[in-house]
């Protein structure tokens, strides 16, 4: 049961603010100051997969807006559902050249649950519930 879904403008919102701190943080640090570009990118990937499964699904944007990423049961997600939701909704979008992602924003904003393409292959919601 979903309960207390987080609609596309929060997540939004969410993603901006992961945005800025990965580009501030890895693209900066390891890109321009240590001089590694390619280190950025795995970092960026690893944090989006691995700081939800350790911090209870939030990110450092979804804390801020007070939400975060559970399994539909209602459980904390583990490292295979963040790579089913990542890696495996990365691929559907890009074999879709994009179009998944304009599927998911329209999904987002008038489904009642607002489950997007990745959280439906991954079996996951977004929520302002509290662990």
């Amino acid at each position: 049961m979903v309960e207390q879904p987080a609609g596309f403008w929060i997540r939004f919102a969410a993603n901006i603010l992961d945005s800025i701190f990965i580009a501030i943080f890895f693209t900066f640090i390891f890109g321009y100051v240590i001089g590694i570009g390619d280190l950025s990118q795995i970092l960026d990937f690893l944090y989006l997969i691995i700081v939800p499964v350790v911090w209870y699904g939030y990110t450092i944007g979804k804390r801020i807006c007070g939400i975060r990423i559970v399994k539909m049961n209602g459980e904390n997600v583990g490292i295979g559902t963040m790579l089913l939701r990542h890696l495996v909704g990365g691929i559907v979008y890009a074999i879709t050249f994009g179009i998944a992602i304009i599927v998911s924003i329209i999904m987002v904003v008038v489904r009642e649950d607002k489950r997007s393409v990745h959280d439906f292959i991954a079996g996951t919601y977004v929520t302002y519930n509290e662990p």
